[in-house]
């Protein structure tokens, strides 16, 4: 009996569990052209916000956090260098931190 209560409780855990862990917003690379701004002013963090999206340009691998203005975590990640966008799906104010860099974003 111990034993099937165990198994329910770990179903049950595991099915509130996965819907958060799916709904969490991921980090992807994006492949730019190459318009822009030459590669010698391209050697410190930028960020920009589009169409519901965060875009971060970092010269160098960096960790990034996204937390709301609360400070809940939103998202954390080790980025390559390039560009990466998260989707962000509420509207509001965000902090980003990266490396040493701390700004507020506007979604």
């Amino acid at each position: 009996m111990k034993k099937w209560l165990a198994i329910l409780l770990t179903v049950a855990m595991l099915g509130t569990v996965s819907p958060a862990i799916a709904a969490a917003p991921q980090w992807e690379a994006v492949e730019l052209a190459s318009a822009g701004a030459p590669a010698s002013d391209r050697d410190k963090l930028e960020v920009m916000v589009r169409d519901g999206y965060i875009y971060v340009y970092t010269p160098k691998a960096v960790e990034v956090r996204v937390m709301s203005i609360v400070g809940q975590l939103i998202s954390e990640k080790n980025l390559p260098a390039g560009v990466s966008r998260l989707r962000i799906s509420a509207r509001g104010i965000y902090i980003l931190k990266a490396g040493d860099v701390t700004l507020r974003v506007t979604v």
